[in-house]
């Protein structure tokens, strides 16, 4: 049974299961919801603004499917140690249409006050904005940086996570260690899998203050990416096999380590980020990504602002290979596969929480691609940006 059919029959459940928690002797059981409406577009005809793994976007005609989704999550509590957890998701990932996907799926037992087990499907806890990255309304900004997001596009893992949380007089710590595998689309219709996968996070908490420290390992392979594989057979054709063998994606190993700190110091706000990744392969580039974002509330309206930058550590062309005669356009092909987007943003935005359970967005970015499209998707040849994009949007939870 894949993804979409366990999410469509998890979402058709989950009324049965809230009626059953009406029942004297039934487990508790609790039923929540967010979403995002939300229109973007960009001052472009030339190329299209789209989130991570997104195989189309927004150009100067507005589009609903960049920003919006839908998810609805359920938590029957057995007793006091033992409960289950589902979240179904519903949005445009790695496909031109909405489909729906099982975010979780997981059975949870508390050991005792400090230590707890989950076994199932699992939140990815990659980044500092992980469990709640899908959830609009829980977060300041419209979206998270691309810069960094788009480095880890799974969401989740299949396996087991043991989660250690104590205060320490005014000090909180929390720390997780998950370990399993993972399956993921990715836009151009191929299969990543990561297996096996070891996570770490550990976050502190101090007052206002958020500090957090993320480590994924896993081994990387890719299935199904035809024109790759076309290359890395042509490259072996033609004698260079030690090139192909560098670019090959099948049981290599990666990591991806990040840090990030929070403050919500009166009406101040700021959040970042650093993160770097590294592969055995030169098609998954190495990377650093980072970003800040700064904000102020003025009651119920709070504007912001964050620029946020990626860069590439890994060669981005091979010197040995030919640039003239019959092998160019091979060489060519191998320098554009090893090559990450390079982009940077400034963006700004103003959330207003017109309601304790809704908030309107907008934001506008300024996208400056380094070399060549950026992030940008379905270019046309020449593009190079910069471009703006606007987003307009509400976040709801219920």
């Amino acid at each position: 049974m894949n993804k979409s059919t366990c999410s469509s029959l998890l979402l058709l459940s989950l009324a049965g299961v809230a009626l059953h928690a009406s029942a004297a002797d039934g487990p508790t059981v609790t039923v929540s919801g967010f979403g995002t409406a939300a229109l973007t577009m960009a001052d472009t005809d030339q190329a299209e603004f789209a989130r991570p793994n997104q195989v189309s976007g927004a150009g100067k005609t507005a589009r609903t499917g960049v920003d919006s989704n839908f998810g609805l999550q359920a938590t029957a509590k057995i007793n006091e140690w033992l409960s289950f957890t589902g979240q179904g998701l519903v949005r445009k990932n790695a496909t031109d249409a909405y489909g729906a996907e099982l975010a979780w799926a997981f059975a949870k037992f508390k050991v005792n006050d400090d230590f707890s087990v989950r076994v199932g499907r699992i939140g990815a806890p990659v980044y500092m904005v992980s469990d709640f990255r899908n959830v609009g309304y829980a977060n300041t900004m419209i979206r998270p940086p691309a810069e960094v997001y788009r480095q880890i596009t799974d969401d989740s893992f299949d396996g087991i996570d043991v989660i250690y949380q104590h205060s320490y007089g005014d000090t909180t710590l929390t720390a997780q260690l998950g370990a399993g595998s993972a399956e993921a689309r990715i836009a151009g219709n191929y299969t990543a899998k990561f297996k096996p996968l070891t996570a770490l996070h550990v976050v502190v908490e101090n007052g206002p203050l958020t500090l957090r420290f993320g480590r994924a390992d896993a081994t990387v392979a890719v299935e199904g990416n035809a024109p790759l594989e076309g290359l890395l057979g042509t490259l072996r054709k033609v004698g260079l096999g030690s090139v192909a063998d560098k670019m090959a994606i099948t049981d290599v190993k990666g990591s991806f380590t990040s840090v990030g700190m929070g403050l919500d110091w009166n009406n101040l706000l700021v959040q970042a980020e650093y993160a770097k990744r590294k592969t055995g392969t030169l098609v998954l580039m190495d990377t650093t990504s980072w970003y800040t974002m700064l904000g102020y509330r003025y009651g119920k309206f709070t504007p912001y602002y964050y620029y946020g930058k990626v860069t590439q550590d890994s060669p981005r062309t091979i010197p040995s290979l030919p640039t003239s005669g019959p092998f160019a356009p091979l060489t060519a092909g191998v320098n554009y596969a090893i090559q990450t987007p390079l982009q940077s943003t400034n963006a700004i935005g103003v959330r207003w929480d017109f309601s304790k359970s809704a908030a309107l967005k907008v934001q506008m970015d300024r996208v400056t691609p380094t070399e060549g499209a950026g992030a940008f998707v379905n270019a046309k040849p020449g593009f190079t940006g910069p471009a703006n994009v606007y987003a307009a949007g509400i976040d709801f939870v219920f």
